[in-house]
């Protein structure tokens, strides 16, 4: 496939996960005569060509552990709409990753339903600002009505591709991102834009999928789909040595849990110098 194939695949994929979310609740609160009480039903990322053919969120799959909100705690699924929580497609918590602080200016790359902007709206407070950027128009609009219920007023989600972000340089303080960069077909594009829209002294924080340095592009290709973000991730080597290319210090990438065969989540660290 062309890298505009991929991309296509890629936004037709989650659109449909939004586009599940969004009718199960409405059925839901059809059915029960409003929201109250409705349970969030956990996505999962496919972690094989198969799955990748199915809906996580529309209830043909099972529920694959290495993904999706069960990797949040109670507490923290608890902060948030139902809806953001269901719509939740990652291999980790950048909670954990970032360490965010009150008043910081934070960018979510791939921002999806809007879980992880939601929760760094609440630990960087009133006097920090959280943006969240997505290609895809029905996780947008799922995310920026999840905001509006969570009554967020710190946050902002705008469309765009993570390879070109629509902010200025020097926009934020820290940039997270929860499982997307192994779906980009030019990853050295996004980890440049990370660098660029950081402060001097701003980091990244970040899950994602990644190889065992031994697990050839051909074997994560028969390990799961490129949308199942198994196939297109990158090695613990390749991406340390993306994050030095692009500029980044201190770089560390910590495999967490296994995803499929030799593929781990994983969280990334690193400091864009002062």
């Amino acid at each position: 496939m062309t890298e505009s194939d991929v991309r296509e695949q890629v936004r037709s994929r989650y659109a449909e996960a939004a586009n599940a979310v969004t009718g199960a609740f409405a059925r839901s609160a059809s059915a029960h005569g409003g929201t109250e009480g409705i349970g969030a039903q956990a996505c999962c990322a496919p972690s094989s060509l198969e799955e990748a053919n199915q809906s996580c969120c529309g209830g043909g799959g099972e529920l694959d552990a290495a993904f999706g909100a069960g990797l949040y705690s109670s507490d923290e699924q608890g902060e948030l709409p139902a809806e953001a929580v269901a719509a939740s497609l990652g291999c980790g918590n950048p909670m954990v990753v970032a360490e965010l602080a009150v008043g910081e200016r934070v960018l979510d790359l791939g921002s999806g339903g809007g879980i992880d902007v939601l929760l760094s709206a609440r630990r960087v407070g009133p006097s920090g600002f959280v943006y969240g950027v997505d290609m895809t128009d029905e996780m947008l609009d799922l995310a920026r009505s999840n905001a509006a219920r969570a009554g967020a007023g710190n946050v902002e989600f705008l469309k765009g591709v993570i390879e070109d972000v629509p902010l200025p340089d020097a926009a934020v303080d820290v940039v997270i991102s929860n499982c997307v960069i192994n779906l980009s077909t030019d990853k050295s594009a996004v980890l440049a834009e990370m660098f660029r829209v950081l402060v001097p002294g701003g980091r990244i924080g970040i899950s994602d999928v990644v190889a065992e340095d031994d697990v050839t592009p051909q074997m994560r290709a028969e390990r799961g789909s490129y949308v199942g973000c198994i196939a297109g991730a990158l090695s613990r080597s390749e991406y340390l040595d993306g994050l030095a290319a692009a500029g980044f210090t201190e770089a560390e990438v910590v495999f967490t849990h296994e995803a499929a065969p030799g593929m781990h989540g994983a969280i990334v660290r690193a400091v864009k110098p002062a």
